[in-house]
């Protein structure tokens, strides 16, 4: 995969800078995983002391969408991603440096695959979770991708 931490970083800053802003950075990625992280600090934070749930959502997309984009690259096609449905469950509150990692990079391969062979659209849900220092899950996200080949 030719998308490294470094550059999805460089990313954010240049085209996502709310994230960036906020704190949202890529640990690393691989073909079917991807790590990013995410600081609570006063920037970032809600009313009741811990991460904005958006902060969050930021996060897990990123881990998900990064994945998303490194199939789609290295396919040599035109293909068009869009989230087009999500959900999260939120179990404990988002405080210290919250891990987001999505493991579903297989997935992705099968969706991009299928579209490229079909030419029809595709969907694919990826999973997010987010954990605490202590390895305690704090929110868990859920992602409908659709990618289709573009003509």
């Amino acid at each position: 995969m030719n998308i490294t931490p470094g550059k999805l970083n460089t990313f954010l800053f240049l085209k996502l800078p709310s994230a960036w802003i906020c704190g949202v950075r890529v640990k690393s990625i691989d073909r079917d995983n991807c790590t990013v992280s995410v600081k609570h600090r006063w920037i970032n934070q809600n009313p009741f002391n811990s991460m904005f749930w958006a902060v969050q959502g930021m996060a897990a997309e990123l881990t998900t969408g990064a994945l998303v984009t490194g199939y789609i690259r290295n396919s040599g096609k035109k293909i068009s991603m869009l989230v087009a449905n999500n959900n999260a469950s939120f179990t404990k509150k988002a405080t210290g440096r919250i891990t987001f990692v999505c493991n579903d990079g297989h997935l992705v391969a099968d969706a991009i695959k299928k579209t490229i062979e079909t030419g029809e659209g595709q969907t694919v849900w990826m999973k997010a979770v987010g954990t605490n220092k202590e390895g305690v899950v704090v929110s868990t996200f859920n992602f409908e991708w659709t990618v289709k080949v573009k003509h």
